[in-house]
């Protein structure tokens, strides 16, 4: 469930006052895209969950400072990847993960080189900065324009075009097997 615009400037402005409720209904709209969006940034399933909640945490004793409460998803998602991206610094764990594929992705199960473009990609993310992961999740995850990106990472939304687009180029060139 999201929130429409008109409806999301009231349940920000109630969670501001300290309604717990709205809050709730805030996490419930929302608590989902934080997921996936810190999931991208930190590329580990405990990890994302961890700053996911540190995220609620800094939402409901911040809610007051949201400027454009109905815009409160662009926000919410910022804080949920910047605490991911530092979730990831502080740990900087080197670790083995297990990928979780799912394998009934189409007819072709049987064969395991189905998954294959699916673990290369896995792999290009893994490789690249936490930083470049946050904003390509906050894109492409989270659905968040050049104009909202560029306020929240203070860029121009021409600069993060070009940022997001040597980031495509960068993953296209991994992932080409030519």
């Amino acid at each position: 469930m999201t929130l429409d615009t008109s409806l999301a400037s009231a349940v920000v402005e109630q969670a501001a006052s300290g309604d717990e409720v709205a809050f709730a209904r805030l996490v419930d709209a929302y608590h989902a895209d934080l997921v996936r969006v810190a999931y991208v940034t930190c590329g580990d399933a405990d990890m994302a969950q961890d700053a996911v909640q540190s995220a609620w945490t800094i939402a409901w004793r911040k809610m007051g400072s949201v400027r454009e409460p109905d815009r409160v998803k662009g926000w919410l998602v910022a804080v949920a990847a910047n605490e991911a991206r530092q979730l990831g610094r502080r740990q900087r764990r080197r670790s083995i993960v297990e990928l979780k594929v799912d394998r009934t992705v189409d007819a072709a199960a049987d064969d395991p080189t189905a998954l294959i473009d699916r673990v290369d990609l896995v792999n290009a993310l893994g490789r690249l900065k936490p930083e470049d992961r946050m904003l390509l999740a906050l894109r492409y995850v989270a659905g968040m324009d050049s104009t909202e990106l560029g306020e929240h990472l203070r860029m121009s939304p021409s600069g993060t075009r070009a940022r997001l687009g040597r980031l495509l180029k960068r993953l296209r060139r991994d992932l080409d097997h030519d």
